[in-house]
């Protein structure tokens, strides 16, 4: 079931939110909880009720071996350890890269073996990285789980069940047995009906308004071909922007759900592309991904003990799994790639400013020009992010840098005079496409810009009523309440909410999945 929907917005969340307050009141906590994890299922079963069966196979398994790992036994433990690692990703392997690993080896090898078509079941990645840290968490002591109904909330709690935040177990179910969440309480109600809007407006008007120029070039290999310079650019930052209001549309919507049952998620997403590093990307971006793969994989690794070339192919290494969890296909192992390369080099660069005694955050013409060669190594990664192939991602780049030409609509540079013949002499012809279509892609990056960059994130405007969970004490330190923009309990942001809301419903009758559904 869609966040983005009418069944979602206007009766599952409604009913569940009834039911789950008044068997709390009336019949018990248990009871409730309980009712809590039967509407998740059935949340997670209305896109395809047979791999529900799959999910719980899933959290039985997971939490039996959780059940055997005793921290003071560490011999038999991690062996159990071992064996829920590998159950894990043994079935995220078959039902995600099954395909692909078969393809591949028929490339090689010459041969024509053949699987069925294989489909991915909704939430696999996700699920399945939550749990895995739920086994290693529990296996170092960090925490325990002795009720299978309180476990199975951990896993499937549907605000966060289909694409996150990746919750760690000691973060989330202690908060269901507070007194103050087990009781309807209005601040709760407010606070969560406005970031869930404000999420639904990122989604169906910001996001789905970029994904028609996007989608022209990027799913057609043969317009790909065709591409110039300003269609693959525009495309591109559609593709840049459509993306970032995509999965954090979703994220907040998670947040605001959750939140009207009293519960604070992690926070995903805080301004990624206002970083000036990459490092600093990958600390603002997917933050719940970033943090499983350092503490479960780049840690793992050896981290940055073992000497700086070890730290750095762990950074690679790390990056390019990060990447190849994200999809089945070369373009994402590129993507991965690119990453580690980014933070290698940023690692590098770091080190030579201390070195060289230079203070880049006191000079903000160094600072822009951080920003913007960040901004543009993202872009130039999300080509391949979103490309089928390798083929068309190489294309597209080829078409940014120039090497297709650069063409304007007719009727555009027939309005534009002596700046037309400058532009003539610059390369750039006058093509057949549609003006309205080049303006209204180029209006919606720059709404898109505007938003992602210049504006706060949701977790700034709710500063001050704790709308996240984060991970330590001085996370975004300084800045979570550098904004102007500030909810509160006011006719005028509740105006607000009405109308970024009614926006959301408005466009509900063009319903599209979320990007992230995919992974």
């Amino acid at each position: 079931m869609l966040f983005n929907s009418f069944e979602f917005i206007f009766l599952f969340l409604p009913i569940t939110l009834l039911l789950y307050f008044l068997s709390v009141r009336f019949v018990g906590n248990e009871f409730g909880l309980g009712l809590l994890v039967l509407a998740s299922l059935f949340f997670y079963g209305w896109w395809n009720p047979v791999y529900t069966i799959l999910f719980l196979f899933s959290i039985a398994v997971n939490y039996a071996l959780g059940g055997w790992l005793i921290p003071n036994d560490k011999g038999n433990s991690k062996l159990f350890l071992v064996i829920g690692v590998v159950i894990n990703l043994g079935l995220l392997g078959y039902f995600k890269y099954a395909n692909f690993f078969v393809d591949n080896l028929n490339l090689l090898a010459g041969t024509s073996w053949h699987l069925h078509k294989v489909f991915l079941p909704l939430a696999i990645s996700f699920f399945t990285f939550q749990q895995i840290s739920y086994l290693v968490d529990a296996w170092q002591g960090d925490t325990r789980e002795y009720n299978f109904l309180h476990y199975c909330l951990f896993v499937c709690f549907f605000p966060q069940l289909i694409a996150g935040p990746i919750v760690h177990h000691k973060e989330m179910l202690p908060q269901f047995m507070l007194k103050e969440v087990l009781q309807p309480r209005w601040s709760n109600f407010a606070i969560g009906i406005s970031i869930f809007f404000i999420g639904l407006f990122k989604k169906t008007v910001i996001a789905d308004s970029l994904s028609l120029y996007v989608g022209p070039v990027y799913d057609n290999p043969l317009a790909a071909q065709n591409v110039d310079f300003f269609l693959a650019w525009g495309s591109t930052l559609a593709y840049t922007f459509q993306l970032y209001f995509d999965f954090s549309g979703y994220s907040d919507m998670a947040i605001g759900c959750a939140r009207m049952f009293g519960i604070k998620l992690p926070v995903n997403f805080f301004s990624p592309y206002k970083s000036s590093s990459i490092i600093e990307f990958w600390h603002r971006w997917h933050i719940t991904l970033s943090r499983f793969l350092r503490d479960y994989l780049y840690i793992s690794l050896g981290g940055n003990k073992k000497g700086k070339a070890r730290r750095y192919a762990n950074l690679f290494i790390t990056m390019l799994l990060g990447g190849l969890w994200h999809g089945a296909g070369w373009t994402f192992v590129i993507w991965g790639a690119l990453h580690g390369s980014y933070l290698m080099v940023n690692n590098a660069w770091r080190r030579l400013m201390q070195v060289a005694g230079f203070r880049g955050e006191d000079h903000r013409a160094y600072q822009c020009f951080c920003w913007l060669v960040t901004f543009l190594g993202v872009i130039l990664a999300w080509v391949y992010f979103r490309a089928p192939t390798l083929e068309q991602g190489n294309t597209i780049i080829l078409a940014m840098l120039g090497f297709n030409g650069a063409e304007l609509p007719a009727g555009i540079v027939a309005r534009m005079g002596w700046v037309a013949d400058m532009l003539a002499l610059m390369g750039v012809t006058a093509g057949h496409g549609s003006g309205s279509s080049f303006v209204g892609n180029f209006l919606w990056v720059l709404v898109g810009a505007l938003g992602a960059v210049c504006l706060p994130n949701v977790a700034q405007i709710f500063h001050h009523y704790e709308p996240v969970l984060y991970e330590h004490e001085g996370s975004f330190k300084g800045v979570r309440d550098k904004t102007n923009i500030r909810w509160s309990y006011s006719m005028t942001w509740a105006s607000i909410t009405a109308f970024l809301g009614l926006l959301g419903v408005l466009t509900l009758t063009q319903i599209s999945e979320f990007l992230y559904f995919q992974f």
